[in-house]
């Protein structure tokens, strides 16, 4: 076995190119990575090798799997489910290992929740699949709005986006889909996550459907995104999205044209709309009321202005420029401003509350070991899995004793 002295001392013959593309990839300037590791100028030079620890330091440093370090060229990483993202009209490329990480972590919870319904017998889901993209979007809205019993009148009637959001969860959770909001990859604080890289995904399964959405995001951005990637569950489609409502998308993106369009009706229904909306207003008080009274982004409304025929293409495409620069630097602000709130409170959202539930009880139930429960929750002991069904409802099972 290889003692800390000679892991110190031992020479990594690697190839600088390797090296660089691991910077590339972690999304981080070279000089910013010298400034953390001086030692390496040198090796990028070719100059000098690093020793092993050093290069599990790079590693890290750059969330690298250490194995790469030793291929003959950099690989080819790609998404392993379908990337809608476009940024004007151009596939995006390159995805980063917060993204790629945070898809795998989603997939493997699905995974384990999958075969835990099978395991207890439960019926799959007949929604998943069930829809196409020549489907009539504003049927399939409304049909959506049923199924998961998204109540307009309530939504509207919330006090805060928050409690609008959370209630489109509860609901989308009812309905017996997995949603995850987190702004963090797994329970690491340290690796936040981009909205300008993806806002969300949909992993599509009949018996676990699972949505991730980006916490990141404004509380509006993130009830559109749950919208969008609903329909795509309707769909039966996995797939990372593009879940901005701009006035137009590449030729090639039906499903997200089409996903985009049931998520506007879905929030905000056109014929009920075209009865609230005031064109003679001032437009930039109009989209604020119709944005509280709505509880979506202001991008929506005026998203929903043009399908309404109140503006122009023109006017629309200015005004949602503008309006997207103005959220961009208010998001920024929150960012800067936000705390880590409440373990047990968050844990619930990030892995959402029926996967959570599941795994607390399946571990009572003797099915699931305790080490994954911790893995699969992010928990650390008994004690904190205890109080996190305590806070899900779950005390006087947990208590009344499967184990």
């Amino acid at each position: 076995m290889t003692n800390g002295r000679e892991r110190a001392l031992t020479r990594v013959p690697i190839k600088p190119e390797l090296l660089r593309w691991a910077c590339d990839r972690a999304g981080k300037s070279e000089s910013s990575l010298i400034e953390r590791l001086p030692a390496i100028k040198k090796w990028l030079a070719g100059e000098k090798l690093p020793t092993l620890k050093q290069l599990e330091a790079f590693a890290n440093a750059t969330r690298t799997p250490f194995g790469f370090f030793f291929l003959a060229e950099p690989p080819v990483e790609t998404i392993p489910i379908p990337d809608f993202r476009t940024i004007r009209s151009e596939r995006v490329r390159d995805p980063s290992p917060d993204l790629l990480d945070t898809i795998y972590l989603c997939q493997q919870r699905q995974d384990w929740y999958r075969q835990n319904a099978l395991v207890l017998g439960e019926p799959p889901l007949d929604f998943t699949g069930s829809a196409t993209v020549q489907s009539d979007d504003v049927a399939f809205a409304a049909r959506i709005r049923r199924a998961v019993g998204f109540d307009l009148d309530a939504r509207a009637e919330a006090s805060t986006f928050l409690d609008a959001l959370r209630m489109m969860i509860d609901a989308a959770d009812q309905a017996g889909v997995l949603v995850m909001v987190s702004g963090i990859v797994g329970h690491n604080s340290h690796r936040p996550l981009d909205t300008a890289e993806f806002r969300g995904f949909a992993l599509s399964d009949d018996l676990a459907p699972l949505i991730f959405i980006n916490g990141t995001d404004t509380k509006s951005g993130q009830m559109f995104t749950l919208a969008h990637e609903l329909a795509h569950l309707w769909l039966g489609e996995s797939g990372v999205s593009d879940v901005t409502p701009a006035s137009s998308l590449p030729a090639r993106a039906s499903v997200e044209r089409w996903c985009n369009a049931v998520a506007a009706e879905m929030l905000v229904p056109l014929d009920g709309f075209r009865q609230a909306y005031s064109r003679r207003a001032d437009l930039r008080l109009e989209v604020q009321r119709l944005s509280r009274q709505y509880k979506v982004s202001t991008l929506v409304i005026l998203r929903r202005m043009l399908d309404a025929g109140g503006l122009s293409r023109e006017a629309f495409q200015a005004a949602f420029d503008a309006e997207l620069k103005r959220l961009k630097a208010e998001l920024a602000k929150r960012k800067a401003a936000s705390t880590g709130g409440d373990y047990y409170a968050t844990t619930s959202v990030r892995v959402s509350e029926r996967f959570a539930k599941a795994v607390l009880a399946s571990t009572w139930e003797g099915r699931s070991t305790f080490t994954e429960a911790f893995r699969l929750l992010g928990c650390r002991n008994v004690k904190t899995l205890e109080s996190l069904g305590d806070r899900l409802g779950m005390s006087d099972y947990l208590r009344g004793g499967a184990v």
